[in-house]
């Protein structure tokens, strides 16, 4: 009876999981408002295809192009490709957030891939749909959409398939890993999965088992510093020795203090914000994250698979993902909470959750697919265990793909483009090639989509600029759209 039901539901939930992933990705590409940081990254392929080379307009870095500049952490693995795009004549903003689209799309099926491995279809569905319940929307910092022209996801994505090739190709895991490095910095967190992974696979004990993995580890590790090399070599040249080192200077300070300055944070705020980043109730969650520890992780990884005995091999690459997707999740998270001088941002270990979580929840599934299979008083165990993985995955995919279908409320992408159609008219009559965004924020969106290059109003080099606000001016007021305006210097 059970096996005549689940069929039916398995393709009727999965079909609902396409349909709602596809809401959600068609609102962030077309529908969602532009913010700042999308702004910010987007100024580089526009820079890049004027023959400014790989350099940003230096908002955050005294307002002048700023070739490599480290306050884009968003790598060239994202915003090379949207040059591509965008020089093949689509429009900047939907360029810019296609190709994170894309890697929400490789990003699901790389999990669907891991969880089947894992634990059958079942374990890849519930894989596949944990992104989609994880809530990285609210905050000053977020992730609005899937295809935010940020480098989360990409990363996330390249470590799922990174993974997933892992037991047979370690050389390609490890190139994988170095694209993700280049698509956001923070990627660097998911060494120590890798490296568990690859001593969990390794045959032996003791001292030769350590030393095996070193070995494998040789190559990996190499094509992981490829990318970043190459990326670095570049800037190299296009620096100078002399830029270069103010170059690294400047990405150290950058990546040592997070390039905020907050009050100092606690692991209680960090861990209990994280509860709360769902559209499943925090409870929920933490419940799942119970269960799955307290019933499931010992068992999921146990002799028998769900089609029964299942071959060393393949219980190596099981217990490799498994610990490599514990590790990672908890690099992340572990640092970010112990990070006092990072804020409350999920937004900094999202890649982490993105990337590892999911497939933690396919390993409770397979939890609960062993308990059954053993019968008797484990089976309520069993029950329980599937249902605290199952409950908040649909319960929240469904909140976020109703969010997806909502009018927006407030400013979206389409209010955004009107508002900004009068003031990039003033720009091209007036040759205005620089504005001063006033502070930093949306005027920093309206100045990208005027067509200007963005400064920010209080740097040096933004004395004599014209200032995009939506504030008022203290002195002659050159253009209004709406709230906002242009004000002289």
């Amino acid at each position: 009876m059970l096996r005549r039901l689940g069929t039916p539901l398995f393709w009727l939930l999965l079909a609902a999981l396409a349909v709602a992933n596809a809401v959600v990705v068609w609102q962030s590409l077309t529908v969602l408002r532009l913010w700042e940081d999308e702004a910010f990254n987007l100024t580089v392929p526009r820079n890049l295809l004027a023959g400014l080379g790989y350099a940003s307009d230096g908002a955050l870095s005294g307002s002048t192009i700023t070739p490599f500049d480290p306050r884009i952490s968003t790598g060239p693995v994202v915003l090379l490709p949207i040059a591509l795009l965008t020089a093949l004549g689509l429009d900047p903003v939907l360029a810019g957030r296609l190709v994170p689209a894309v890697f929400w799309v490789l990003l699901l099926a790389g999990l669907w891939l891991l969880g089947r491995q894992i634990g059958g279809r079942w374990a890849g569905l519930a894989a596949a749909a944990l992104p989609l319940a994880f809530n990285t929307a609210a905050g000053v910092s977020p992730i609005l959409g899937p295809a935010d022209v940020l480098g989360e996801i990409p990363a996330a994505s390249l470590l799922v398939w990174a993974l997933l090739v892992l037991p047979r190709r370690a050389w390609l895991a490890g190139l994988l890993l170095g694209l993700a490095l280049q698509a956001k910095l923070i990627a660097l967190l998911a060494l120590p999965a890798f490296a568990v992974a690859l001593l969990v696979l390794g045959p032996g004990r003791g001292r030769a088992r350590w030393l095996g993995a070193l070995r494998r580890c040789l190559l990996p590790l190499a094509l992981a510093a490829a990318p970043t090399v190459l990326f670095e070599f570049a800037a190299l040249l296009s620096l100078g020795f002399p830029g270069y080192l103010d170059h690294l200077r400047n990405l150290k300070a950058f990546l040592l203090s997070g390039g905020q300055h907050f009050v100092p944070t606690t692991p209680t705020e960090k861990l209990t914000a994280l509860s709360q980043a769902w559209f499943s109730p925090g409870w929920t969650i933490v419940l799942a994250v119970a269960v799955v520890l307290i019933g499931g992780v010992v068992v999921a990884v146990s002799s028998r698979s769900p089609e029964g005995a299942a071959p060393a091999r393949e219980r190596a690459e099981l217990h490799a993902i498994a610990w490599g997707a514990a590790v990672g999740l908890l690099a992340f998270v572990g640092w970010w909470a112990q990070a006092s001088h990072l804020p409350v941002w999920v937004r900094h270990p999202a890649v982490g959750v993105f990337a590892f979580a999911p497939v933690l929840a396919a390993v409770g599934v397979r939890a609960a697919q062993s308990l059954w299979r053993r019968g008797g008083a484990r089976r309520p165990l069993a029950a329980l265990t599937a249902a605290a993985v199952a409950a908040p995955l649909l319960y929240g995919g469904a909140i976020h793909a109703q969010h997806g279908i909502e009018p927006i409320r407030g400013e979206g992408l389409a209010s955004q483009r009107a508002a900004a159609a009068p003031l990039a008219s003033w720009v091209a009559e007036h040759d205005a090639d620089w504005l001063a965004a006033r502070p930093w924020g949306s005027a920093v969106v309206f100045v990208f989509l005027s067509g200007a290059h963005v400064g920010l109003f209080d740097a040096p080099t933004m004395k004599r600029t014209p200032v995009l606000t939506g504030l008022d001016c203290p002195g002659e007021v050159l253009v209004r759209s709406g709230g906002l305006k242009i004000c002289a210097p």
